[in-house]
């Protein structure tokens, strides 16, 4: 399968990069200065930026100027030749070079064209699409914070790699129409759209109940305990996600008589009552240091987690097993989350330099 990637930045790019992980070949096509975040450091390896390393293993790179006329030319016949293109330009961007979905679907019937944009192709399409932007108009900075501070961004452009799984999971859905067809067709991603499916409980909460959410720092607005608690010697993250698993937390703890208290006996009488509950465990987990309990809660069947850094997340996922770091060429990456039992990910390609494979690429664009 031959991807046409026309996208920049990181939603395109990491929806590429997981096609290309499972087998697709991804030609990457990037304007004559490269894909921005090539420039987006620090930190890097060996003078690359790890952003860009972190989402385009497995492509080949060819720099194409749209303003020249031999450019363009290869540029409308890799999408004439492509069983997928993606592009997450401002809608209508393309069409001036011939490389909008009506055209390239009249040469190519076929393709299965990706545009992902920030907030539609209708009376947003003049809006810039910054993950920053989303975060805040979706709702999301409003959940996110201290309940008596200011909003606060996630951590990670989230957005945006939300809007790239949705963009495989419609191109994967568009290939088997066509499988069954013999039609492409236009998958459209936008970021607030994807931000507004991806605040699932939140944005349903409005939307069929009628509360409006607001940021409770690390508390969950249903569940309690599901917050980080203090210890001895730090916090720990402690979960009691149904009654089975309080009874369970309260026999470690050695406070089974909260069992009895009616204001404790169930999650929404927990939830309800979480000021008064939340110092009675803490009072129990004072005793312990958070390595400690951890073991002894984990060992009970109740679910807690330390707090880590990304070095100590990497490192628990490899005691695990899940082996997270693989390698493209001489490059270290995360590995592709998806696991296959008869067509496992690939990583043969690392991330490759501006225009690395053109010449390769114009050749046979001319076969």
């Amino acid at each position: 399968m031959l991807v046409a990637d026309f996208s920049r930045i990181l939603a395109g790019p990491y929806a590429t990069m997981l096609l290309a992980d499972l087998g697709a070949d991804v030609i990457k096509v990037e304007g004559p200065g490269g894909d921005d975040t090539r420039t987006w450091m620090p930190p890097t390896r060996d003078g690359v930026s790890t952003y860009y390393l972190g989402i385009n293993r497995n492509k080949r790179s060819i720099a194409l100027d749209l303003r020249l006329d031999d450019d363009l030319a290869a540029a409308q016949a890799l999408a004439a030749r492509a069983d997928v293109m993606i592009e997450n330009f401002k809608p209508g961007g393309l069409a001036r070079f011939g490389l909008d979905y009506t055209a390239v679907a009249a040469a190519n019937p076929g393709v299965v064209y990706a545009s992902i944009s920030g907030f539609g192709a209708g009376t947003g399409a003049a809006l810039p699409g910054y993950d920053l932007m989303v975060q805040a108009i979706s709702g999301l900075m409003s959940l996110t914070g201290d309940p008596d501070g200011p909003p606060f961004r996630a951590g990670i452009s989230v957005f945006d790699v939300m809007a790239g799984m949705h963009a495989s999971v419609g191109i994967l859905a568009a290939l088997h129409h066509r499988t069954a067809t013999g039609a492409g067709q236009h998958v459209e991603v936008n970021l607030l759209s994807s931000a507004l499916s991806g605040l699932v409980n939140h944005s349903s909460g409005y939307v069929a109940g009628g509360t409006v959410p607001f940021r409770m720092g690390n508390a969950h607005p249903s569940l309690f305990p599901y917050e980080p608690l203090p210890t001895a010697d730090g916090d720990l993250i402690v979960i009691a996600g149904n009654d089975g698993q309080f009874r369970k937390l309260c026999a470690v703890l050695g406070c089974e008589e909260l069992l009895d208290d009616p204001r404790f006996q169930r999650n929404q009488d927990r939830t309800a009552h979480r000021e008064a509950l939340r110092p009675l465990l803490v009072r129990r987990l004072a005793g312990k240091g958070k390595d400690e309990w951890f073991a002894e809660l984990m060992a009970a069947g109740v679910p807690c987690a330390p707090i880590n850094t990304i070095d100590g997340g990497v490192a628990m996922a490899t005691s695990l097993g899940l082996e997270p770091v693989v390698e493209a060429g001489a490059v270290p990456g995360i590995r592709n989350p998806i696991t296959l039992s008869a067509t496992p990910p690939r990583y043969e390609l690392p991330p490759p330099g501006l225009d690395e494979h053109g010449e390769e690429i114009r050749q046979w664009l001319k076969s």
